[in-house]
């Protein structure tokens, strides 16, 4: 797991008005001492290590061999392309390897040369999350290996480690292939734990399984166990070996990438919700079935009001903020299967699958009333935001995608002429198509 560039992170980035001011200390204070600490630690480890640690040239032959393996693949990376965000990537398959096979002095250095080449092959990251990802994957490792060497005393690289065979080698008995798997495991959770805990110091709102603990990335971590060791036992064989299985490897990268970039060719980069061609392509599904079952359906869109002086007063970087809060709120307001999108500029839009005229003028409601409740901090102060809501409903004000999307627009500009901070229903156009009957919400809601 590599940490790059994240939306749920940009929420705290602040303007560096000072050369040589490094982004960390715009963070907040828990994540620079968070990130300070792990680093610090990770030093003194090392320290402590090359004192204690005897060199050994087939150790270090290994040690060299994996990483080269490793660089192959950040190459493999660069040729594909990377998508933004946190990016997951296969180089497990060459820590585990690392933290198994060699010293634990080996997990804390091996980190630093293949995250210095994807600073500068792949993607010039903000520093600090550079880092901090090579920090968090030293420790993990470190922790894993000195846990797997005392289970297992003794030296797992035989003597010789271009062509050694299994006899002799501690990671091919019953004992060392289960403790090998318990570290290995035990690596992921420590990387996956130190992640999560920085994202939660930053974001702390942000739910848990938006980040690292959904049910694919632990299938990804189980891969990358699983693969991490196949390569371990095989390098404890043979180093040649690594031949053999650095192309599979590479295909799995390269299927894992291709998989997040079509991602990421779906999602707004600043909110992360989809973007507006990816929403209109799952709105038109929805549709289609509301039609066809004959189930209620509501369209919302979504404006900030007064964003500009927002980005004039504040600037656009605390204006991507403003925008990731709105898109974090709306995601937390509404149901799983909602769909929701960044329409552009300052707009998002929101279709509610089986949503009534009542329904969804309560949720446009509580979007309404939930949006004004932030508090965003900038220069030792707060700034709130409120946003205006047009809903239109299937059937009442269209059958189509583009009637329904029209219909909503009309309604918000009618909430924007009326006073902002407000939800809006569109006009009726006749008296067969009434906006709302006895029982029904008004046309025009504001405050509950």
């Amino acid at each position: 797991m590599t940490l790059t560039r994240h939306p749920m992170t940009d929420r705290h980035r602040r303007v560096l008005l000072r050369p040589g001011e490094w982004a960390l200390f715009a963070q907040p204070r828990a994540v620079v001492g968070f990130v300070v600490g792990l680093v610090v630690v990770d030093v003194l480890l090392a320290v402590v290590g090359l004192y204690t640690t005897v060199p050994r040239a087939e150790e270090a032959l290994t040690a060299a061999a994996l990483v080269l393996s490793g660089a192959v693949c950040v190459e493999a990376m660069r040729r594909l392309g990377m998508p933004q965000g946190m990016v997951r990537d296969l180089l497990g398959a060459w820590w585990i390897p690392v933290l198994l096979l060699l010293p634990p002095l080996y997990s804390l250095i091996t980190p630093i040369p293949l995250y210095v080449l994807m600073q500068y092959r792949i993607q010039r990251a903000v520093m600090f999350r550079r880092v901090f990802s090579a920090a968090v994957v030293a420790l993990a490792g470190f922790s894993a290996s000195s846990v797997f060497h005392a289970l297992v005393p003794g030296p797992v690289v035989l003597l010789g480690g271009v062509s050694g065979s299994a006899e002799g080698s501690a990671l091919v008995t019953g004992e060392g292939i289960g403790a090998a798997v318990l570290c290995a495991v035990l690596f992921t959770l420590c990387n996956t734990v130190l992640i999560a805990g920085a994202i939660r110091l930053s974001v702390p709102e942000e739910p848990r399984r938006t980040t690292v603990w959904d049910s694919e990335s632990l299938l990804l971590d189980a891969v990358e166990v699983c693969v991490g060791l196949i390569v371990a036992v095989l390098c404890a064989l043979s180093l040649l070996l690594l031949l053999v299985v650095l192309p599979p490897v590479l295909l799995l990268q390269r299927s894992l990438l291709f998989q997040q970039l079509q991602t990421a060719a779906r999602t707004d980069p600043k909110t992360g919700l989809l973007n507006a061609v990816a929403w209109e392509r799952v709105a038109k599904t929805e549709l289609a079935r509301a039609l066809r079952t004959g189930c209620p359906l509501a369209v919302l869109i979504v404006d900030i009001d007064h964003f500009k002086k927002v980005n004039d007063t504040h600037g656009h970087l605390f204006g991507d903020q403003v925008l990731l809060g709105v898109a974090t709120t709306l995601s937390h307001q509404l149901r799983q299967y909602d769909v929701i999108g960044r329409f552009g500029g300052e707009e998002f839009v929101v279709l509610l699958p089986g949503a009534d005229m009542a329904e969804a003028c309560r949720a446009a409601e509580r979007l309404r009333t939930r949006v004004s409740r932030m508090a965003l901090p900038v220069n030792d102060t707060t700034v709130t935001v409120t946003v205006s809501i047009g809903v239109a409903l299937l059937r009442v004000h269209g059958r189509d995608l583009l009637e329904l999307m029209a219909a909503a627009d009309l309604a918000l500009y009618r909430a924007k002429d009326s006073g902002r901070d407000r939800v809006c229903l569109p006009v009726a156009k006749s008296v067969g198509a009434t906006v709302r009957s006895a029982g029904d919400p008004p046309a025009d809601t504001r405050g509950g």
